[in-house]
């Protein structure tokens, strides 16, 4: 399992409130700091710099690793998590139902009801779920930044390594700037609203 599919997981069977928009960003800097581990990329600065392409087992970090940008200047980690991010929630949901690491499970005694999905119980989940129980730092660190973990702030991740810690540093960023936005959009609905209610 990978970092970002043990994140996703972890989001499901909290049940906890995560905008696909924070947790895709989350999905992305996890998947770049699994391509760091793996030595498929580099860090100088704030760019990715690819190596040689790797030979990875996950369908997903082999088309996170076929959409790095391999002419200098190479892509800014920002740059990364905002396009890599577009829709990566969706994606990793339909890949996981693919794989029946998903069911749907329908909310209420209707059958009508919205239809969500839970993880099923499978070698996968179980790994997941170990990871959290020991707070494993990338995880954790991750987990934090869009909300999952309420025990602990972002500024407590035990990261040791200087590379990763600039990776989740970029997606708290990016995290920041994605609530600016839609806080700025809240209240320019609102005041849209309140000129066409008039006085």
């Amino acid at each position: 399992m990978t970092t970002a599919k043990d994140l996703f997981i972890i989001a499901m069977d909290l049940k906890h409130s995560v905008g696909q928009g924070d947790l895709s960003l989350a999905l992305a800097g996890a998947e770049l700091i699994d391509l760091i581990g793996a030595g498929a990329v580099a860090v100088d600065g704030d760019r990715i710099v690819p190596g040689a392409p790797p030979t990875l087992d996950d369908r997903f970090m082999g088309e996170a690793a076929a959409g790095l940008t391999r002419q200098a200047p190479y892509e800014r980690i920002e740059d990364w998590l905002w396009r890599r991010g577009r829709d990566l929630t969706a994606a990793y949901q339909a890949g996981l139902e693919e794989d029946g690491e998903l069911k749907p499970q329908r909310s209420g005694r209707l059958s009508f009801g919205s239809e969500r999905v839970e993880p099923v119980d499978t070698p996968a989940r179980r790994c997941a779920a170990a990871r959290w129980e020991e707070k494993e730092p990338v995880l954790a660190a991750l987990a934090s930044v869009v909300g999952m973990d309420d025990e602990r702030s972002d500024d407590e991740a035990d990261l040791d390594d200087e590379v990763v810690t600039t990776v989740v540093a970029a997606v708290h960023d990016a995290v920041m700037e994605l609530e600016a936005v839609r806080q700025r959009r809240t209240i320019e609905n609102a005041a849209f609203a309140n000129l066409w209610r008039g006085p």
